[in-house]
């Protein structure tokens, strides 16, 4: 089971943070602290998984992807593959890509509704989308405002419809 997804700059500022377990506000932060203080000091030769019992408590990974000034981060249990986990990464950011011709930190600040649209798509439809080519045609729905504020109006559950369209 996921149990966290943080995507943080390189100074630590969390981007996007999604906790699947309930953590109080404060606890989050603390959390966010820990995971940036591990991450800022490993080295880029090392390997992107590691064992977070210390932080998350028994059981739990992560796994990371550090492209230019972001950190891509979730944190999992041990019933998750740790190289699906990164190539779910790797779709998320290629779906970035693909929404904002080259995606940097202010894409995410000032495009955050889009953001949140993508990532529940991404996570709750991954499996038919590593079926198919990243292509434009695929991502092309996700500029329209409309689709977007009908989403916005707690039609939630009618994204994976979508996504089965495609």
């Amino acid at each position: 089971m996921i149990r966290a997804v943080i995507v943080m700059n390189t100074q630590g500022k969390p981007r996007l943070v999604r906790f699947y377990e309930f953590q109080p506000p404060e606890r989050q932060k603390e959390l966010i602290r820990s995971i940036y203080g591990v991450l800022s000091s490993r080295a880029d030769n090392v390997s992107n998984f590691f064992k977070t019992d210390a932080i998350f408590g028994e059981d739990t990974r992560l796994v990371y992807k550090h492209l230019a000034t972001m950190y891509f981060v979730f944190v999992f249990d041990s019933s998750e593959n740790e190289l699906a986990m990164l190539d779910l990464i790797q779709v998320f950011v290629e779906t970035l890509e693909k929404c904002f011709k080259n995606v940097c930190e202010l894409d995410l600040v000032f495009n955050f509704t889009k953001v949140l649209l993508i990532f529940p798509i991404l996570l709750f439809g991954a499996t038919k989308l590593l079926l198919f080519p990243l292509s434009e045609r695929n991502f092309t729905w996700l500029n329209s405002y409309k689709l977007i504020s009908f989403f916005t109006t707690g039609l939630c559950f009618c994204h994976i419809y979508l996504i089965y369209c495609l």
